[in-house]
């Protein structure tokens, strides 16, 4: 089976996890270890948080200012687009940031947010 692990810089561990907590994601940790905390998407997805610090050692380079770049958008899939709204309405309540209505494209709804370090996440359904 393939593992897929999404590595992100955040600036407060505990918050960042709360927000992802608020949005489904799960972890066993209850505390950061460290300066990393690994949260659960799917049995095959893991979330990665880094601190900036950390995050910096382990690539080697700076950080990217979220306010004026945008390093990836992590898309995932839910199982409707009434799912698709519902989490992206969950992240907004959890602090995040909707980027505006859902956009569908043929068989494709999507629906994108920001989380509290400004890392732009969608949520898409494909019909069929």
């Amino acid at each position: 089976m393939t593992m897929t692990f999404i590595n992100l810089p955040v600036r407060d561990l505990t918050t960042a996890a709360e927000f992802y907590r608020a949005i489904g994601f799960t972890s066993d940790q209850s505390e950061p270890d460290g300066d990393s905390m690994v949260l659960t998407i799917s049995d095959t997805t893991r979330l990665v948080l880094h601190l900036r610090s950390g995050f910096e050692r382990f690539t080697g380079v700076a950080t990217p200012d979220t306010a004026t770049s945008r390093e990836v958008i992590v898309g995932l899939s839910a199982q409707s687009r009434g799912q698709v709204d519902e989490l992206v309405d969950q992240a907004a309540v959890a602090g995040g940031e909707s980027l505006g209505p859902g956009m569908a494209n043929g068989p494709m709804y999507m629906r994108g947010f920001r989380d509290l370090d400004g890392h732009q996440w969608s949520f898409l359904h494909l019909d069929g």
